[in-house]
């Protein structure tokens, strides 16, 4: 019987991800994935102490079929061998995280690759240690390992979403190291792209704002920023696997939850359907440019960048910078500055403004200060970088 289409198209997105990865894995040298139709001739040379792995306590018991796993789908898998690359789903147990870690167990094995979970509980309601547990183990339940609720202190910097997200991601770091994991997937949809785009408007940051999310970036991986975020529910409802949803997504105190339950449905009232298809579209092409714009910039910084051996400081030609387009130009002075010590998510475009006016606009004007305690100052034909510590 075939899948539910949310189900297959969650799927196929996966399987896409994930043969990319794979093939990323052999360009890099690692060890090759072992493909299924193998695995029982590679099994044969494993040790023969090594014992099957029991499920954790209070989880549901797998259901096995032979050698085969039977899958919440119905379906029977064969699991990757036990020292197979390992590839970690981020889950919250919502029906975004849920629909992808199940689609990565289903189509994981089939490429010779492990899959496990990471749920982070960021100790901001009351039950969420007992409901990060309840996700570890309908994970454990998909036959996933190693699975990992781990809990984090959510600091004040920058406000409770970008605290959230800081500590979300250093946990989410922190086991892709401990477990030495291909990549870590991310449940981002085109929903949760279209969001990004409308804040990146709304923040004035450019065009690397308006890039929205990327699918790949380091270890991470979004493989559903093409799928709609009803697809995740619809598929979560055909394979019966329950979802929790996070009263902080309905919360007008927080800023995304304001732009998907009151901008987005008015702007799709008054400018019709495919408004969050056309906004994900913008951020791709977007992204385009932005990627072309960075290489430019980065050839560009490593020609002007120069570094004082005595006192630590850079600067940069402001007669080379004048002559680089602006879009590059403050790229250039972006890098540099963070470069310095500026933190990159507390510089905004209307630093780099200013900066760029002690190239286009000089009248003499003292030195600017960035966030981190940068200072830049324009002497002697050169844009002057420091720390104030230094």
């Amino acid at each position: 019987m075939a899948p539910h289409p949310a189900v297959a198209a969650i799927r196929l997105a996966v399987r896409r991800a994930l043969a990319d990865l794979a093939a990323e894995a052999v360009a890099s040298g690692a060890p090759a994935p072992i493909p299924a139709v193998n695995r029982q001739t590679a099994q044969s040379r494993l040790p023969a102490t090594v014992p099957p792995t029991a499920p954790a306590a209070g989880s549901p018991a797998t259901v096995l079929i032979g050698n085969a796993r039977r899958h919440p789908s119905g379906l029977p898998r064969t699991p990757a061998a036990p020292d197979a690359p390992l590839v970690l789903v981020a889950v919250s147990g919502g029906a975004d995280s849920m629909a992808l870690a199940s689609a990565t167990a289903f189509e994981a094995p089939k490429l010779g690759l492990r899959v496990g979970a990471v749920t982070v509980d960021h100790g901001l309601q009351d039950g969420s240690a007992d409901r990060a547990r309840q996700v570890a183990e309908r994970l454990r339940a998909f036959g996933l390992d190693p699975v990992e609720a781990v809990t984090v202190q959510v600091g004040r910097h920058g406000g409770p979403e970008n605290a959230a997200r800081e500590a979300r991601y250093a946990a989410l770091d922190a086991a892709a190291e401990r477990h030495r994991a291909l990549a870590v997937f991310l449940g981002h949809t085109r929903d949760d792209q279209a969001e990004t785009v409308l804040l990146g408007l709304a923040r004035g940051s450019g065009a690397r704002s308006l890039a929205g999310m990327p699918g790949r970036k380091g270890h991470y991986r979004r493989p559903l920023l093409d799928v709609d975020r009803a697809a995740t529910r619809q598929a979560c409802a055909a394979q019966s696997i329950p979802v929790w949803e996070d009263p902080h997504n309905l919360d007008p105190a927080y800023t995304r939850a304001r732009v998907r339950h009151e901008v987005l449905p008015v702007l799709e009232k008054h400018l019709g359907a495919g408004v969050v298809e056309a906004l994900a579209r913008t951020a791709r092409l977007f992204r385009d440019d932005a990627d072309a714009l960075d290489q430019w910039a980065e050839r560009a910084e490593q020609d002007l960048y120069r570094r004082d051996p005595h006192d630590g400081r850079g600067s940069l030609s402001v007669a080379e910078l004048g002559l680089l387009p602006a879009a590059v130009r403050r790229r250039v002075l972006r890098r540099v500055a963070l470069r310095t010590g500026s933190p990159a998510g507390d510089l905004f475009a209307r630093h780099l403004e200013t900066v760029d006016s002690l190239v286009t606009g000089w009248r003499g004007q003292g030195p600017l200060q960035l966030p981190g305690g940068v200072e830049v100052t324009r002497r002697c034909g050169n844009l002057v970088f420091r720390r104030r510590t230094d």
